[in-house]
């Protein structure tokens, strides 16, 4: 296994991994963590990794991985998290989760995906194939309204709009089908092109987002960790874009302080409860070195809060 994630060494060490404890890996990709994560772990310990892409499934390296009897590998979404970690008897019994954000290398770098402006091919952007609508398939149904929106809210672009206006009236004349049609469409309906970020960047991320429920996948995987975990285990999350990283620094910060019902009032201190984490340290980015071998850790921000 040749593939080492962004962040690896980081994310191993702020596990604190016990050799025997059970830990989940909620974006197997292409097992560069999972694979680290074994090599921590003595016979007792055990490893559960997840991912939607069957793609990663049927991966050389995850059934190099499936050798081991440590190891098991679910096909799933982590959003159900609690339940296969439920199926396993293990609910509050992890050491350590661990959640790698955003689209693999393999999948940015396969043309068929749809995931890269970089690369034409169709417009698919599902990161389980076959699984509800394709991008595609949205474009060609989403109103003009909706389209802003997302493009506004997911990819935070300044001339959604504009983008938006410009999808709907290409498509009434021919179907948006490929990445090039895309990408190419985006970049004439701006009026001015940014220095070091290609025009289409944004509204690639947004779609991405939107037909793959991301955000509302990471918002339930973070609620159901703090009742996975045990007390003393860690939540691990790297993030690529600034809305992941604002809802997992919110999660955290939420978490970690004394809460108490308004509505109660004199507050007494049975009346409050405290949080289920706390936070350790401060938000890691990868370091010079890693960003010259690859790019796309410039993006990369870790995060890493304990059960209490």
């Amino acid at each position: 296994m040749k593939h080492l994630p962004v962040m690896y060494a980081e994310a191993l060490e702020q596990l604190a991994i016990k050799k025997e404890g059970i830990y989940v890996d909620c974006t197997f990709g292409r097992g560069g963590h999972s694979q680290g994560i074994l090599s921590r772990l003595n016979d007792s310990g055990r490893l559960l990794a997840m991912d939607r892409d069957l793609v990663a499934i049927d991966s050389e390296a995850a059934q190099t991985l499936l050798k081991d009897k440590r190891f098991k590998l679910r096909h799933c979404c982590f959003s159900e998290l609690e339940s296969v970690v439920a199926d396993e008897g293990w609910t509050g019994k992890v050491e350590g989760i661990l959640l790698d954000l955003g689209v693999s290398s393999p999948q940015l770098d396969d043309p068929e995906r749809g995931f890269s402006f970089l690369r034409d091919g169709p417009l698919d952007m599902r990161m389980a194939r076959h699984v509800g609508l394709s991008a595609e398939q949205w474009l060609a149904q989403v109103t003009e309204k909706d389209l802003a929106k997302v493009l506004f809210e997911y990819g935070e672009e300044r001339f959604a709009r504009r983008i938006a206006r410009a999808v709907i009236e290409s498509r009434a004349k021919t179907p948006i089908t490929t990445t090039r049609q895309l990408a190419d469409l985006v970049e004439n309906s701006l009026p001015f092109r940014e220095k070091h970020k290609h025009p289409a960047t944004r509204t690639f991320q947004a779609i991405r987002i939107e037909i793959n429920r991301e955000l509302d996948e990471l918002k339930e995987a973070l609620q159901q960790s703090v009742r996975v975990l045990k007390p003393g285990g860690r939540l691990v999350v790297i993030s690529f874009h600034s809305l992941e990283d604002r809802m997992v620094k919110q999660f955290i910060r939420s978490e970690s302080g004394a809460k108490f019902d308004p509505g109660k009032l004199p507050v007494k201190e049975a009346d409050i409860s405290k949080g289920m984490l706390k936070k350790i340290g401060k938000a890691i980015k990868a370091g010079d070195r890693e960003i010259g071998q690859n790019p796309r850790a410039r993006s990369a921000v870790m995060r890493v809060a304990e059960r209490v």
